[in-house]
Formats: C-alpha cells, structure tokens, sequence
C-alpha cells in the first residue's frame, strides 16, 4: 500500500554529484531510475514537485521537469490533471526470492493464552486520558525524568497497590517498567551483581521467559515442581538458587493459589536464605470463587520484588508495568533501567495515572470481571455438554482454565487435529521444562474469545478431548 503524504511536498533523498563530470539531468534520470527499480519508491507514491525538488537540489525547475518527462515516457512514472506526479503501476519489479504473502487461517475460535478481551479496551477512556495528560503536562516533563517514572504515576500506582493488592508499596521505591519482561531482566541482572548465580522458577510455568532473563544476566534457573498448594519448598530449599520467580496469587499456568503455610516458609526460605522471591502479580484483578490474594510483596518488603503490569488488565500493547523494589536492590534496578531506555514514555505514564486516579480504571475492571465470567461459564458448559468427563481446573481467577484429557488422548495429536477444524489450541507441555507426556493437558485462554465462540469450538473438538 503506497505512502500518502498529506500537505506539503513528500521528502525524497537524491544525491547529484556536481564533481563527477556526468550532466546533472542524466544523474537525476538514474537516481529516479534507481530508486524506484529497488522499490524505495513504492507504486502509487508521489514525487516532490519539479519546483520543490528543484529548490531541494538546487537546479533549474525545467531540468527537474525534463526529467520526469523522461521517466513518464518510459512507463516510470505517470501524471493526471490535477494530480501530482506518481510512480506508475508496474515500475516496480518484486524480487523473485520473496515468497508470497499467505493470510493465515482464520480460526472458529482461538484459545491462546494471556490475552486479554483486546475488543473491550477502553479506547474512549484512554483517550481522554492521555488528553487531560498531555493538557495538564508542564514543559520540563517532554525531557528525560527519572528513570524510575514519572512521580505522579508511582504515586497513584503505589496507592492503587496498598488498596487494591495490600502491598507495602512506597512510591520511592516502584520502578516503572515496559512490562513484565523488562522487570523481571531489570531485576535479575541486579541480583547477578548482588552475587546471586541461579533462579528458581515453577514448573509448570514460564521456562522460556526465565530462561531467557537469566542467561541475559548471565545466571543458571534451574525448575521447582509445583503441587496442589503451591511451589514445593523442599524441592526449591534444595536447590543452589538464591531467587525464585512466583506466581503465589494464581499459578501461571495450574490457577491453584500459593498455600498460606507455604507462603510464610517461602518468606522464612528467603531470610534464611538471604534470598530474593520475585512475585509475577500477573492478573489478580481477575477473581470469582475466592476472596482475594494480598500480594506475597506485603509480607516481606525486603525480601520480594513484585511485578505488575496492565497487560491483563488493559492491552498487552501499552507496555507499561512497575516494579515494587527491596531497598537493598533499589539503586541498581535504576541504574539498570537508566541503560536499558533512559526511562518509559513520559505521557503514557500520566495518562494511566489519570485513568486509575479518576476512576476509570476500576470501572473497566469491574465490567471485564462480569465479561471473563461469563466466558469462563460458556466454557464450563460448553465442555459438560461436548466433552463430559474431562477435568476441568484453574478457573478460581484469570482467563484461563487447566483441560486433563482422557488417558489414552495424545496433547500434540489433539493439538493438530483441533487446528485442522479450525480451533486453536494450546498444551501444558510449553509451559514445563522437561516434556511430560501423562497426563495430557490443555491450557485453555478464553479472555479473548467472544462467548458464541466458546461454545462453537468447544462443540467441535469436544469429541477430540475425551479420545472419540
């Protein structure tokens, strides 16, 4: 699709050598050329104006013009009254390696995990946020701030937090971050130049996004079995590792809650063993059968870096998430964050705190609970009626659920079978370190899948889940 450029003449970078001894309108005529055969102008586009390119090139307009009557003659460009000069279909010739484009399949329904209903962000909302941010925002905030962010949104993020999570937030120590990667690299390279040389993580859980902050870090993770209740403490208490990464308010990927007992021996784990826990608080809004989590962060503020985002609880895209820091690690998470970015985007920062402050925010998240339960119904029903007999868990908070399939049901083989009916589906086996063929298991995301389609997919692989 060709560039339109509105108002004034598009730029275009022409280089004539007045040195080389070759006329002026033979270089401009093989610059044009050129540019257009190699595609750096597109089809469709328009080319400055003679009289612009003229100024730009310092040349006579009438060469400029000789030229692209040239170029019009050979096909090259084309030119309708009272249009500007554009290039002609055709001029561009594709290179012959590049294999078509081939629009992906579109799915009945698509149960990929971690994503949100992207249909129900608050667009209006977020607008008018970030216009009564930029409208309120003095001069000096368009520079570089501090690289923790801005003070006002770890301010309201750090109040939101205390209410909302019963976290022992102080503004003076949260760090904005560009979501939950970020943070969780901020914090590792900190704990590496603290001495730390291995990571814990759950297993199940997120071997790749682990794995991958901590070699950046230049650490070993080694995997912890998780159980009904939580992370195993003896497994972890037997490992080098002098951090671990938690899920405790709701276990990516099981959805079971990190055990009181167990989340007090974690706090005692890391005090005896002068040990980092860091919480991923990835999407606690989100509940229905229990009363609420409080953040493990609340417990042991010296002891736990909490990391949370918005990109459950608003769109993946806004990349923005805070860090609350340990006072020991604060200095070098900052300083880490300082050379990673020199800090995140000033304006989206204050537009989310004018979305949480005014109360927006809330107000979403009370309509997405209401959304995410009736989706997380659907699929309860739906799999009672098309796949009686699986076993269905997970599904006290978030937007997603745990499907054990039948005995003799193969994950991969469901897996591709879903796909060709035209169904997305996603198995436990990424989220472990090793692959565990029994029991087969599903993790199925329904954030992003309107009702109707829940109850369609399910119908149509039903069969496939208990083995028919």
């Amino acid at each position: 699709m060709p560039l339109e450029w509105s108002g004034l003449s598009p730029d275009l970078l022409l280089v004539i050598d007045r040195g080389s001894g070759v006329p002026l309108r033979s270089q401009l005529e093989n610059r044009l050329r050129e540019a257009i055969r190699t595609g750096r102008i597109q089809v469709g586009e328009r080319l400055p104006s003679s009289r612009e390119l003229a100024r730009r090139l310092g040349v006579s307009r009438g060469l400029v013009q000789d030229c692209y009557a040239q170029l019009r003659a050979e096909g090259y460009l084309v030119t309708r009254t009272g249009s500007a000069t554009r290039v002609a279909a055709g001029a561009v010739v594709p290179p012959s390696s590049a294999p078509p484009s081939v629009p992906a399949p579109r799915l009945l329904a698509d149960f990929r995990w971690g994503v949100p209903d992207l249909n129900a962000f608050p667009i209006a909302d977020w607008l008018w946020a970030t216009r009564e941010a930029a409208r309120r925002m003095p001069t000096v905030d368009f520079d570089y701030g501090d690289p923790r962010g801005h003070a006002e949104l770890r301010e309201v993020v750090a109040g939101y937090l205390r209410r909302v999570r019963s976290a022992a937030a102080d503004p003076e120590r949260t760090v904005i971050c560009s979501g939950y990667a970020q943070g969780l690299g901020l914090a590792l390279r900190a704990l590496a130049r603290s001495g730390v040389r291995t990571v814990a993580y759950e297993d199940p859980g997120t071997p790749a996004t682990v794995a991958a902050a901590a070699a950046g870090a230049g650490l070993s993770a080694v995997p912890v079995p998780v159980d009904g209740h939580g992370i195993d403490l003896r497994a972890l208490d037997a490992t080098d590792a002098r951090a671990v990464v938690v899920t405790p308010a709701h276990q990516w990927p099981t959805g079971v809650a990190l055990a009181p007992e167990r989340r007090l021996a974690l706090i005692e784990w890391a005090r005896r063993r002068d040990a980092v826990v860091i919480e991923d608080d990835y999407d606690a809004e989100f509940r229905y059968d229990r009363e609420p989590v409080g953040a493990l962060q609340g417990l042991a503020a010296d002891r736990v870096i909490s990391i949370g985002t918005v990109s459950k609880s608003l769109a993946p895209a806004l990349r923005i998430g805070w860090m609350l820091c340990p006072p020991a690690l604060l200095a070098q998470i900052v300083e880490n964050k300082q050379l990673s970015d020199r800090g995140s985007p000033t304006l989206d920062q204050l537009a989310l705190a004018r979305l949480i402050e005014s109360g927006r925010f809330d107000r979403h998240l009370r309509r997405m609970r209401t959304g995410y339960a009736a989706r997380r119904t659907a699929l309860v029903e739906a799999l009672a009626e098309h796949a009686p007999g699986v076993r269905l868990t997970g599904l006290a908070a978030g937007f997603h659920a745990v499907v054990t399939l039948g005995a003799a049901v193969d994950e991969q083989s469901v897996i591709t079978a879903a796909r060709a009916r035209s169904v997305g589906l996603y198995g436990m086996t990424q989220c472990r370190s090793e692959p565990v063929r029994t029991p087969a298991q599903l993790v199925l995301g329904f954030g992003n899948v309107p009702v109707r389609a829940i109850a369609a997919g399910i119908a149509v692989v039903g069969g496939l889940l208990v083995g028919g």
